[in-house]
């Protein structure tokens, strides 16, 4: 959308400047992201009482009746009408500035569930840094118990692999040294193509082949891919990073089953073998809930063991939150908060432990890392399989240097750059 506005000549101004259009695109993966995003759109108006506010994303396709209550809002615009989005908003100015006054609130909303095709904005990405995010799909089909996505997403739509290609080739001449491929469900590419039988694997096939690009990130991917036909071709594609993010959620059979998840932990450790097996440095990092609806002290104890067996390098540790809407918000058994609470800790120790071993093993050690910006008088950057590396030098943004680790400081590594 930023890329949008400014192919018009428009500027893009840090949030907490003062800006005659701002663009709220809302969250509402949780009810606390719905908190969040009605927190900032009431903040908008007092940075400029006259500026138009547009309001789009998951929370506006969702829950338009509740957004049309607030009054400082001007534009309210679904996920399908994004790509239109500048048009929308000129049009609206328009009819505002002949009538003297402002127009009454605009709702631009049609039913993402009917959407069949993926909404290509026809822009390269927007971006700022030395990677670029590339979203490939939108939509889920699974309808986990817990999630409202399929709702405000709307079902699995595909991107073409000549469009994506197109653009990560037009990335490179900014400079972008490496690409993140995404998607809300980016393991089910392709899965809606009609007459051609492509997925993912043959998409990241065709990235590779794109001379300029030096890496190749995986963003979240559901575990089901991870088959050993996948992973023999990935392991072959010489860009891939060796980091894998694989959404577990619990390490209880029960409790997977309550959420709805399409596969048991027996599974589960199976792709884990797999990716260790192809990718020996590889790093392997999850999203886990605590305190879903029924979860109960033992099984919490057989997710705790199950995660402690596995050893990821990083977990990210939600504690369950009621979104309404879905089936886990009236199921019974609702977990305390205190108890919530309690879980998530244990298991944040235990994963900062993790990676502070993992990281220990690096030490002395000589290992590649692309550099992003300054930091407190340090170069910070990331290896392939995304540890942090920190390393004093002139000019080292967006370059790819050998670096021997020279100490640990908390899950951080530092180290010295190699003459070469």
């Amino acid at each position: 959308m930023a890329e949008k506005f400014l192919s018009k000549e428009y500027t893009v101004v840090e949030f907490e400047k003062k800006a005659d259009i701002y663009i709220i695109n809302t969250c509402t993966v949780t009810n606390m992201s719905d908190r969040k995003s009605r927190q900032i759109i009431r903040r908008v108006k007092t940075k400029n009482p006259k500026s138009v506010l547009v309001v789009t994303g998951c929370y506006a396709q969702v829950a338009s009746k509740d957004l049309e209550n607030i009054k400082d809002i001007d534009l309210i615009i679904g996920n399908t009408e994004k790509k239109n989005i500048v048009d929308i908003v000129e049009n609206y100015i328009e009819k505002c500035k002949s009538s003297n006054k402002k127009d009454i609130k605009k709702i631009n909303l049609t039913d993402i569930n009917q959407e069949k095709n993926y909404i290509d904005f026809g822009t390269t990405t927007y971006t700022e840094k030395t990677r670029a995010v590339i979203k490939v799909q939108d939509g889920c089909n699974n309808f986990c118990s817990y999630c409202i996505i399929p709702y405000a997403k709307g079902r699995v739509r595909s991107r073409s692999i000549e469009s994506i290609t197109k653009e990560i080739s037009d990335i490179i001449k900014k400079g972008i040294k490496e690409v993140i491929i995404t998607g809300i469900h980016v393991a089910s590419y392709g899965i809606d193509f009609k007459k051609d039988k492509i997925g993912l694997i043959d998409l990241l096939e065709e990235i590779n082949k794109i001379e300029g690009i030096k890496r190749i990130r995986l963003g979240s991917l559901e575990p089901t891919i991870i088959t050993d036909e996948f992973v023999e071709r990935l392991k072959n594609l010489d860009k891939i990073c060796d980091q894998f993010h694989l959404s577990l959620q619990s390490g209880c059979d029960e409790t997977l089953k309550r959420m709805n998840r399409k596969y048991n932990t027996e599974d589960f450790e199976k792709v884990t073998y797999r990716l260790r097996k192809a990718f020996p440095s590889c790093t392997l990092t999850t999203d886990i809930i605590v305190g879903f609806p029924g979860e109960t002290e033992e099984e919490f104890k057989t997710t705790y063991n199950y995660l402690k067996n596995i050893k990821f390098y990083k977990m990210h540790v939600f504690k369950y939150s009621p979104r309404k809407g879905t089936i886990a918000e009236s199921m019974k058994c609702q977990i305390d908060g205190k108890i919530k609470e309690e879980r998530s800790h244990k298991l944040i120790q235990l994963s900062n432990k993790n990676e502070k071993e993992f990281l220990e093993k690096y030490l002395n050690k000589e290992i590649e890392v692309l550099f992003e910006q300054k930091e407190n008088g340090y170069y910070k950057g990331h290896t392939t399989n995304y540890i942090v590396v920190n390393a004093k030098g002139n000019g080292l943004s967006n370059k790819i240097l050998k670096i021997r680790i020279t100490k640990q400081k908390e899950l951080e590594l530092y180290g010295k750059t190699i003459e070469t």
